[in-house]
């Protein structure tokens, strides 16, 4: 008897310390809300770092770090019971699904993009021989095309910024309005895209499969999007023509041999939206992609290259370590983002907050849904990485959606495009601040290029602000509302029974 007690004692002990004891209740000093210490900390330190242009994703995990050590020394309960709630809450599947999700679709991306995929676009928008409007125009279009291909917004502004702008104010471009293309691009991808990974976080949070999302997602982005197209073209001339000798020297560095990579993009494509698992698609589409790329005659060294530098120290390179390191400073900070989320529930403060909603709301959908819609819009102002303001904001979007059983596409549709949206268009965004930074080192090599400021290009990214109305008119009218049925599936509001 004296064993097994024994042996149930030690049970308890390895449970306690993988993170299987479960918290059900932490105390704080000064009630329920001092749980939103760790959070409210971290979005004011993410305002400071931005407003004084000193963000990176390094430092916004230090700001959560810190955040999190505040909310030890605010909690009444048991030290020990306030790590394991955040070790709870790091552990949910949530974040463990969309991180492995967000390394395949790195690697993906990369390996399009060693295959010339972008190389092939751009030689595509040259030959079109459009300037002015209608090369701000296909700016657009094709940065949209290529973000939906690869899954990042980011990466899209980072490569069109580098090479799209320096074309475009050559060709006639308004530099402000090319600039907003470029964003507007990103918005479209990062919405839309089955890689992307706030398309990810989006459905995973919201217990939602990616190809569904994508599916009941497309008419809103496609409404934004027609208008914002016809504006770029109205309002994207203007600019200066550019002299032939430079316009000659970019059209040299590209070709369209990078178009064959279209078909790994177009074969994860298929396989998402036909209900294939996303790593599974996304495996094959690496597959194909190295495939393409061995055949196009590119280095395999551009896939994975393991090699000692000039120092004698090991060096791995290559699109594919290239694909899961740029996720690694994220995928730390999401895992504090969600711990810290994790202690608004085992605190009660989750259910303060839906409760005044819920009474708010009066048990009417549409106030529901714009109490979703402001929320996600608030936290967003203040989280400047679109990812970690999604995660932020998703359980008060479940809680709220779920009550009254709002079907998991709609919720995340309005987690996903209200976040998306904003990302690219406040001056202290992630987005934003990046296409300012490129801008700047593409006018390093380009002395003729104007260097855009983020308080210059906010108001012209024209899919995002029309996105953020779509999704407005949606909440405020019910278009495209869909119930839970009884199985999971979508039901009409004139169809659906309480």
């Amino acid at each position: 008897m004296a064993d097994k007690d024994k042996e149930k004692g030690q049970e308890q002990v390895i449970d306690e310390a993988v993170g299987e004891k479960e918290i059900r209740k932490l105390e704080f000093r000064g009630g329920v809300f001092t749980a939103t210490i760790p959070l409210v900390f971290f979005i004011i330190w993410a305002i400071v770092l931005s407003v004084t242009g000193l963000v990176t994703e390094q430092a916004l995990v230090l700001g959560m770090v810190i955040g999190i050590g505040l909310g030890l020394f605010l909690c009444k309960s048991k030290w020990s019971d306030y790590a394991q709630s955040l070790i709870s809450g790091m552990a949910q599947p949530v974040g463990v699904v969309a991180i492995i999700a967000w390394f395949w679709a790195g690697m993906f991306a990369n390996m399009l993009s060693a295959g010339g995929l972008v190389d092939g676009l751009i030689w595509f928008g040259f030959q079109s021989g459009l300037e002015g409007g209608a090369f701000v125009g296909i700016t657009f279009l094709l940065a949209g095309l290529f973000s939906t291909a690869v899954g990042t917004g980011y990466g899209t502004v980072a490569t069109f910024g580098v090479l799209m702008y320096p074309a475009g104010v050559i060709l006639g471009a308004d530099p402000v309005i090319l600039l907003a293309a470029i964003l507007s691009g990103a918005v479209f991808g990062d919405n839309l895209a089955p890689v992307s990974d706030t398309t990810i976080v989006s459905a995973t949070t919201q217990d939602a499969d990616v190809p569904g999302v994508v599916r009941s997602r497309f008419k809103y982005s496609i409404t934004a999007a027609i208008p914002a197209l016809i504006l770029f073209v109205i309002f994207g001339g203007g600019g200066e023509m550019g002299s032939q000798q430079v316009v000659s020297e970019l059209q040299n560095e590209v070709s369209p041999e990078g178009l064959l990579m279209l078909a790994p993009f177009a074969l994860v494509l298929y396989l998402a939206l036909s209900g294939h698992h996303l790593l599974t698609s996304l495996s094959y589409g690496i597959l194909a992609a190295g495939v393409f790329i061995f055949l196009s005659g590119h280095s395999l060294k551009d896939v994975l290259h393991i090699h000692k530098n000039d120092a004698g120290e090991a060096v791995i390179e290559g699109a594919l370590i290239d694909g899961i390191s740029g996720y690694f400073n994220m995928a730390i900070l999401i895992l504090f983002i969600l711990a810290a989320a994790y202690l608004l529930d085992v605190a009660g403060t989750m259910d303060v907050i839906k409760n005044f909603f819920l009474k708010l709301i009066n048990n009417m959908v549409r106030r529901a849904e714009l109490s979703i819609f402001g929320i996600v819009a608030f936290l967003n102002v203040f989280i400047t990485i679109n990812t970690a303001a999604e995660i932020a904001a998703a359980p008060f979007v479940r809680k709220l959606g779920t009550e009254m059983n709002i079907h998991p596409y709609r919720r995340a549709n309005f987690l996903d495009t209200v976040t998306s949206s904003l990302g690219y268009i406040f001056p202290w965004s992630g987005g934003v601040l990046l296409a300012w930074a490129t801008v700047q080192g593409a006018a390093d090599q380009y002395d003729f290029l104007p260097v855009v400021g983020p308080g210059e290009v906010f108001p012209f990214v024209f899919q995002g602000w029309l996105l953020l109305i779509v999704m407005f008119i949606a909440a405020w009218t019910g278009w495209g509302l869909r119930y839970s049925g009884k199985n999971g599936e979508e039901v009409k509001p004139e169809d659906y029974e309480k």
